[in-house]
């Protein structure tokens, strides 16, 4: 009888003992994180060891249900922050004895995914639930500059051909009357900020625990209110808070937005903690001119890979015209215009911080592959470098740089403003060639304006100071007397 009761005490030690081992080793969430934006909300749970997440939604009320098998909650999540997401409540329980379950009472459709993260510097295993907001993404059906670009290219091209089989149409003739330009818009020049990184992704770390993405969101902030308190200008924030966007989805909202000019502001880092000053970047198709830029470019596109999706631009499954077109795109005026407009922050930055290098780099950074769009990427300093970082976070060095940057834009835009902006109409109206206005329509050629008109192309060109035959659409030239 004693040794019964001797085996049954030690069954149930061993039991005991199983069992919390079992409840030692069994996931715990550690903590959770949400990050609310304009067209989605992300909601993050820190996890001890990886999961597979059961996530579905329900009707009557509305809520999205997220199931964690053998998954412990060891944070409190009634202090977390829910303003400005689809979320009204969150509410946990146990699901099956060992699950987690987690209900979110939502006050509006969301279009929900998931996915999971591997750990890395910041954080360690993650659960990434997704609320997208059906109607209201920045960009719901984006116009494709390259497919129009190809539909121009074969235009040009049927053109030739007609032209080759000897079915040339017949000239315009000149008209009795000048046809006069329309009243002249006047727009805003935009320019589109993007502040580096945000929500999920910190961006570099300074020795001091200064994240990025605070000291990059700070600058854009200072560098919007110098933008849109100067005449002829308005800003675009492509991020106005903490949360993340996709590396594609910032060029596609500035496209959206209709910039004329993108940039992105970013805090630079390496491995040792002696680098620092400013960098200026444009688009390379052909890799980076240092190694320092290739090694760069390949960290900042990486941050797409915490969005949950692959960064990568590969032209490699394009046909051979489309791979052409953006080739000329990013080697012609776009590119041309990023240099230049390089060049002159890059001048300005040196007169506010030591310049990393003295010249605009080039490298393969997705957010400045847009091919309609003039295109930057800043890192205003190395936040490794532990002086730097002390100066990243002062409010007077933040507006200096903001300052530097603004200048250099406004300086080549004032040279070169866009045909419909108000700058240009500001530079048009203190011109004095004699003869008459005409805005430039869709379709519209040099030749075939001078011909309309009766005025030699040479005329035309020297009374617009126009020093090649490339016209814009909307772009108003002077007519002088014949």
């Amino acid at each position: 009888m004693k040794k019964k009761a001797l085996l049954v005490s030690r069954l149930a030690l061993t039991l005991g003992l199983w069992l919390l081992v079992a409840v030692a080793q069994a996931n715990q969430v550690d903590n959770v994180r949400l990050w609310a934006a304009p067209d989605h909300a992300r909601l993050v749970f820190d996890l001890s060891s990886p999961a597979q997440a059961n996530v579905f939604g329900l009707e009557n009320p509305r809520r999205l249900v997220i199931d964690l098998a053998d998954t412990r909650l060891n944070t409190d999540v009634s202090e977390l922050d829910l303003s400005g997401s689809a979320i009204g409540q969150l509410r946990t329980g146990v699901r099956d004895g060992n699950g987690l379950r987690v209900v979110l009472e939502l006050e509006r459709d969301v279009e929900p995914r998931h996915f999971t993260l591997q750990p890395n510097d910041q954080y360690g295993h993650r659960l990434v639930v997704d609320l997208e907001y059906p109607g209201e993404s920045a960009v719901e059906d984006p116009i494709d500059p390259i497919e129009a670009m190809i539909r121009e290219q074969e235009i040009i091209a049927n053109r030739g051909r007609i032209e080759a089989d000897g079915n040339v149409a017949p000239a315009p003739q000149p008209s009795a009357t000048l046809q006069q330009a329309r009243p002249h818009p006047r727009r805003d020049i935009i320019i589109a900020i993007d502040a580096g990184h945000g929500g999920e992704d910190p961006g570099a770390i300074g020795p001091s625990g200064t994240r990025e993405k605070d000291v990059v969101i700070d600058i854009a902030r200072r560098l919007q209110t110098l933008v849109n308190e100067a005449e002829g200008f308005r800003a675009v924030m492509i991020r106005d808070g903490d949360y993340y966007i996709g590396l594609r989805q910032r060029t596609r909202i500035a496209r959206e937005q209709k910039a004329d000019f993108f940039v992105s502001i970013h805090a630079d880092a390496f491995t040792s903690p002696r680098p620092n000053g400013s960098s200026v970047y444009a688009l390379s198709q052909r890799g980076a001119t240092s190694e320092t830029a290739q090694w760069l470019a390949a960290s900042e596109n990486r941050a797409d890979l915490i969005g949950g999706v692959d960064g990568s631009l590969s032209l490699k499954d394009k046909d051979e015209v489309l791979r052409g077109v953006l080739l000329d795109l990013t080697m012609t005026a776009t590119l041309n215009d990023s240099l230049s407009i390089g060049g002159q922050v890059l001048d300005q930055l040196g007169q506010v911080n030591r310049l990393h290098r003295s010249r605009v780099e080039q490298a393969g950074f997705m957010v400045l592959k847009s091919p309609d769009i003039p295109s930057l990427l800043i890192e205003t300093g190395f936040v490794s470098n532990p002086d730097e970082e002390r100066r990243l976070r002062d409010p007077s060095h933040q507006q200096g740089l903001a300052r530097a940057m603004f200048a250099g834009v406004r300086d080549h835009f004032q040279r070169n403003p866009p045909p419909a902006s108000l700058l240009a109409w500001q530079r048009d109206r203190n011109r004095n060639t004699g003869g008459n206005e005409y805005r430039i329509q869709p379709g519209d050629t040099l030749s075939e304006i001078a011909v309309r008109h009766g005025v030699p192309v040479a005329q035309i060109k020297q009374a617009n100071e126009l020093n090649g035959d490339v016209i814009r659409v909307g772009q108003v030239l002077r007519i002088p007397s014949s």
